[in-house]
């Protein structure tokens, strides 16, 4: 089973079976609910392939894993909303990400993040802040195809966090 949704979950499963008999299950907050929010927000719940595997076990667990994590996500979210960038800043951390090669990610997007920072779609990310700014690499990343585009959203964090120097 691949990318199975719940209709009124609030996580997005993501379920892949490996050669290696590992089951990997990732857990992330629905695309509509939290997509844009922060990256580096999955959950991800190994075990081995047995008689005596519970798919309900292993859900919890990765539910558990994940809930303990949304005080952090919230205190980054705050955090990033508050963090005003210059456009000099923005447009330096969008080429060190592409050019620099900072960000493993495809470099076709960097026109994709430069538009989408500097004329977002929509109100709330009008503010040159960090938070904007991660919204444009995560909507451009949406024209990836789901693995490349769940690489790069799960480097995103990190990349911005060192780029900044913060840790939340």
């Amino acid at each position: 089973m691949d990318g199975h949704r719940a209709a009124n979950s609030p996580f997005a499963l993501a379920f892949s079976c490996q050669v290696s008999s590992l089951s990997d299950l990732t857990l992330r907050p629905r695309a509509q609910d939290l997509d844009n929010i922060v990256s580096g927000v999955f959950t991800t719940v190994l075990a081995k392939h047995s008689k005596q595997f519970s798919l309900i076990d292993c859900i919890s667990v990765g539910v558990d894993r994940m809930q303990r994590n949304f005080e952090p996500m919230r205190k980054q979210v705050e955090a990033w909303q508050k963090s005003e960038l210059t456009d000099v800043t923005a447009k330096v951390v969008i080429y060190e990400a592409f050019v620099e090669g900072r960000l493993e990610a495809p470099k076709h997007l960097v026109r994709t993040v430069h538009d989408l920072y500097f004329e977002p779609k929509y109100e709330e990310f009008r503010p040159r802040t960090i938070w904007s700014l991660s919204n444009a690499f995560t909507s451009a990343f949406k024209e990836l195809d789901p693995v490349p585009q769940f690489k790069a959203t799960a480097k995103l964090r990190e990349f911005l966090e060192a780029r900044f120097s913060q840790s939340f």
